[in-house]
């Protein structure tokens, strides 16, 4: 499966490329380098599945995510 992944946080703003570190049923762990400011509820889009997403911690670059 691949290791990218889109944030997704409008239907009319551009989905966001981001680079999955770890992927589980529950959550996912994610870097978004480059990315600027993600907000801490959005849509998750990752081998063709779209999950309502929030954020649950933060460190640098590196964002943990739960579904």
């Amino acid at each position: 499966m691949s290791r990218t992944g889109q944030i997704i946080v409008g239907p009319k703003l551009p989905a966001m490329t981001c680079r999955v570190v770890d992927y589980s049923a529950g959550g996912a762990c994610l870097d978004i380098y480059g990315l600027g400011a993600v907000p801490d509820r959005f849509e998750f889009l990752y081998g063709g599945v779209r999950k309502k997403s929030h954020i649950v911690w933060r460190r640098g670059i590196r964002i943990g995510v739960a579904f």
